[in-house]
């Protein structure tokens, strides 16, 4: 086969378009074949190269199908180096194999060695044939990530062909290359394909070889420019340019029991500055359970609203925006604002009425899940958008809220999560966004005890639940995370509910879950607001949005099978009122490691944004930022948390090629984004 079929191939098979692609395709790990151990020091535990002359080959069958082969020093024997010989087998194997290794043949031998039952040996190392002087490799041999059917040699030799097509000349200006002290891009892709013997093999391994700070860089540069290109494009842009809504807002907070806190003052004056300007806002609103988020997104609301415009706010699931509904009615409709529901589960003359009024431009502000970017939804002067737990979204439905506004003009865009972003994220994933940040909690919100408790003492900790209610408090109990099959976690769900209502039957015992009707999940919410239920047995459902200041107690059944950021947010639920709240965890062995690290942490920890930094080190970032940020780029080669600096330098250098070297920005995004990342205007 032709080396150009091989490379197309080899592309194929990985997926790939370009011979770029290959050139970025980078080892796991080295192998080195660039010295020869005589086969007397081959000893088991070690990977080593040897060559030697065959001097015994026997195809076996019992107790499996095997060839054995015995290789035998090439040198001559002497006194003070007698003999040696080692022996490999292959399992797996076809008749040119068995016609080639024959007695007299001379092999070089890369692999294992290992104890065995004639003595040293290998299993399935690679070999291949020599003469006497054969010259050893000059370089580390590469191991590559591949896909099943595609060799190491495959990989290898189309790897070598894109390293001596593709174009490996510089993207970065000459003083910004002498600046930053990295080696050439060329020479640091070919030491990483093919390192000297005498490399740091250490840190390579580590990633820490200044030819990997080189690719590292290149990575994080590309995502900033991209970032900020989209940043700057966004500023383009035109956005209705809202009033201050003065009046409104003083009349809200006048009517408030509390004053803002030092951070929502911080943050609203920040997002009314972004509302003044004529340019979409596109700002990300995040702060630890309990900061008070929503109190910011009504205020967000007011200029809008006073300047002839509606707003949209959007969340994943119909219990967080029936309670973001209910607060912003309990909080708007006093100063006369029009505040309207919609969700799927809407029937009939209700559903009617709510589009009547979003669509007639009645409604100044429509809540709900994605049924508002449902087709029949059209908002007639769209001016703010608001999407609650952005990180639940796809961006495409993001995208799709915002279209929902004038062609001509763009709607101004706030996203809230409540999964504190750590800085290096913020850095990275988020450099296009301004970041808004509620470090500070209302006072009054009393700290939460945290147990850890194994499911073997539940009966006790049901007990306790008794004695708690009864002393007029509320409490939730939230049952295990099944993964597997939401029927089994329906089941599982329906299961604890009629034995916690059988076992404590001197409480009111309320269930809710997600297969229940909106009504009938709204029906018990209310219930167990208005204190007519004491427990509260249900699914993650209520992971966020649900504010009941008398409930003090949460249980949460099988803790070890989620995630940090979902126990701390299940957790927030309590500690909203007067009540001393503690938040008992069940467990069930065995334990792994990791979930053992994440019980601790959650036990020790209750700083949003420093068990949101653990989460980020335990999990990585893809999982962090939820599976549902489809199009994200994950970086490949560097990491935020440790290649914080080159993330730095990297953000200061994409900034200022921007500004002063246009065509520089193109040739490296070219290399390295070649698809862009349009995504990211949502």
């Amino acid at each position: 086969m032709a080396k150009a079929q091989v490379e197309d191939a080899v592309l194929r098979r990985l997926g790939y378009a370009t011979q770029t692609d290959l050139v970025l395709h980078l080892p796991l790990r080295y192998e080195d074949e660039t010295r020869l151990t005589p086969l007397r020091e081959a000893r088991p535990g070690r990977t080593v190269t040897v060559e030697g002359v065959i001097v015994h080959a026997e195809l076996q069958t019992r107790p499996r199908r095997q060839l054995v082969v015995e290789l035998a020093a090439a040198e001559p024997e002497t006194a003070a180096h007698p003999a040696a010989q080692l022996f490999f087998r292959l399992l797996h194997f076809n008749a040119g194999q068995v016609a080639q290794l024959r007695p007299g043949a001379r092999l070089r031998l890369h692999g294992e060695v290992r104890p065995g039952f004639y003595g040293a040996e290998m299993v399935h190392p690679r070999y291949r044939l020599v003469k006497p002087g054969t010259p050893l490799p000059e370089t580390l041999t590469p191991v590559y990530p591949t896909v099943a059917g595609l060799s190491q040699t495959a990989l290898r030799k189309a790897v070598s062909l894109a390293l001596a097509q593709s174009d490996l000349s510089e993207t970065l200006p000459p003083a910004l290359a002498q600046r930053l002290a990295l080696p050439a891009f060329a020479e640091a892709v070919r030491l990483l394909h093919a390192p000297p013997p005498d490399v740091d093999l250490d840190a390579l391994e580590r990633r820490t070889h200044p030819a990997w700070r080189r690719l590292k860089f290149d990575e994080l540069l590309a995502q900033q420019l991209s970032l900020r290109r989209h940043a700057r494009a966004r500023a383009t842009l035109s956005a209705p340019a809202m009033q201050s809504g003065g009046d409104l807002a003083q009349r809200l907070l006048s009517a408030l029991p509390f004053a803002l806190t030092r951070a929502q003052e911080r943050v609203w004056q920040e997002i009314r500055a972004d509302l003044a300007r004529p340019h979409p806002m596109h700002r990300l609103l995040q702060g630890d359970v309990g900061s008070g988020k929503t109190l910011v997104a009504a205020l967000a609301c007011l200029p809008v609203v006073a300047s002839g415009w509606q707003a949209a706010v959007m969340a994943p699931t119909e219990i967080l925006a029936e309670q973001l509904h209910l607060k912003l009615r309990e909080w708007l409709e006093p100063l006369g604002l029009g505040v309207v529901w919609l969700a799927a589960a809407l029937k009939g003359k209700a559903r009617a009425s709510a589009l009547s009024a979003i669509n007639a431009g009645q409604a100044q502000i429509a809540v709900g899940t994605h049924a508002l970017i449902q087709e029949g939804v059209d908002f007639p002067r769209l001016g703010l958008a608001i999407v609650d737990e952005q990180h639940r979204f796809g961006v495409e439905q993001r995208l799709a809220l915002r279209a929902k506004g004038r062609p001509a003009l763009t709607p101004h865009l706030l996203m809230m999560s409540a999964t504190p972003i750590p800085r290096s994220l913020a850095m990275s994933y988020y450099a296009d966004l301004d970041v808004s940040t509620l470090d500070e909690l209302p006072p009054g919100r009393r700290p939460i005890a945290t147990r850890v408790i194994h499911m073997t003492r539940r009966p006790e900790v049901i007990a306790r639940l008794r004695d708690y209610c009864l002393g007029g408090a509320q409490a939730y109990w939230v049952c295990p995370l099944v993964e597997e099959s939401e029927k089994l976690q329906l089941k599982a769900t329906l299961a604890a509910h009629a034995e916690l209502a059988a076992a404590l039957p001197e409480l009111g015992v309320g269930l809710v879950h997600g297969r229940m009707k909106a009504e009938e999940k709204a029906a018990v919410m209310t219930a167990f607001k208005a204190g007519r239920l004491h427990l509260l047995v249900a699914t993650t459902v209520i992971e966020v949005g649900v504010d009941v200041p008398n409930a003090g107690l949460m249980v949460i059944e099988h803790a070890e099978r989620m995630g940090l950021a979902q126990l701390h947010q299940l957790r927030g639920r309590v500690g909203r009122g007067t009540r001393e709240s503690t938040c008992i965890l069940l467990y069930a062995e065995p334990l792994s490691d990791a979930a053992r690290r994440r019980l601790r942490i959650l036990r020790e920890q209750h700083d949003g944004f420093a068990i949101a930094r653990e989460d980020l080190l335990l999990r990585g970032p893809g999982e962090f930022m939820g599976a549902r940020q489809s199009g994200q780029p994950w970086l490949r080669f560097a990491d935020p948390e440790t290649d914080l600096d080159l993330l730095d330098t990297a953000r200061k250098a994409a900034d200022w090629l921007l500004d002063h070297h246009p065509g520089a920005v193109e040739r490296h995004l070219a290399r390295w984004l070649p698809k862009g990342l349009d995504y990211l205007r949502g």
